[in-house]
């Protein structure tokens, strides 16, 4: 199987526009586009019956006291964790690709609503609902995709892992607001083959220079 992007390129940096936020000259980051990116497979295995689609941070700080915090950093060596940034699934057999722009555009506050998506597929529960809980503005139910936006102050370039799965069901009966373990659990009795594109990305101005 085979995974390939209009949008993204293997090994470099995820493009400002496919970001929840991006570096501002007169602050440190602002809100970005907030784009799915386009997506494509091909070389799919004999019997795939419907696809999944995961896009996961894999360098998520695993403590959150020092992020974002002024005078400090997030250091390189601090342990990680993972961060779902977008959870679709009961994607059709007969559907080869995502077209940039179509399940997201822009920073939606509070959330897009779901689970139900474009063309009987259905999104998933992004980790920005736990990260904005309690967060006045910004607090709710966050489904589908919502992109980069990593510590501005985290010393650690972060890699987002792009992967869509083929499946030998057409269906997976996941109800109400599903996560990525929900997902991944769901999933993993029906994986045929997958693929994936790994990106970089970072709003530290030393991180990438």
């Amino acid at each position: 199987m085979k995974l390939t992007s209009l949008s993204l390129q293997e090994g470099h940096a995820i493009p400002e526009k496919f970001a929840f936020a991006k570096i501002a000259s007169d602050s440190p980051i602002t809100l970005s586009d907030n784009e799915n990116p386009h997506l494509a497979w091909s070389d799919v295995p004999e019997g795939t019956l419907s696809f999944a689609i995961i896009c996961h941070d894999i360098d998520v700080p695993s403590q959150g006291d020092q992020v974002n915090k002024e005078g400090q950093t997030v250091p390189k060596d601090l342990p990680r964790v993972d961060f779902y940034h977008w959870l679709l699934w009961n994607i059709p057999a007969s559907t080869s690709e995502i077209q940039e722009g179509t399940h997201c555009q822009g920073v939606t506050p509070r959330g897009k609503p779901g689970p139900n998506a474009l063309e009987g597929m259905h999104h998933g529960l992004n980790d920005y609902t736990a990260w904005f809980a309690g967060d006045e503005q910004m607090e709710g139910q966050y489904f589908g995709y919502d992109g980069p936006c990593p510590p501005w102050n985290d010393e650690r370039l972060h890699h987002y892992v792009f992967t869509v799965y083929a499946l030998n069901t057409a269906s997976i009966d996941l109800k109400g607001a599903a996560k990525g373990a929900d997902l991944l659990a769901a999933i993993q009795p029906h994986i045929i083959d997958s693929a994936s594109i790994t990106c970089t990305y970072s709003l530290n101005p030393s991180v990438l220079a």
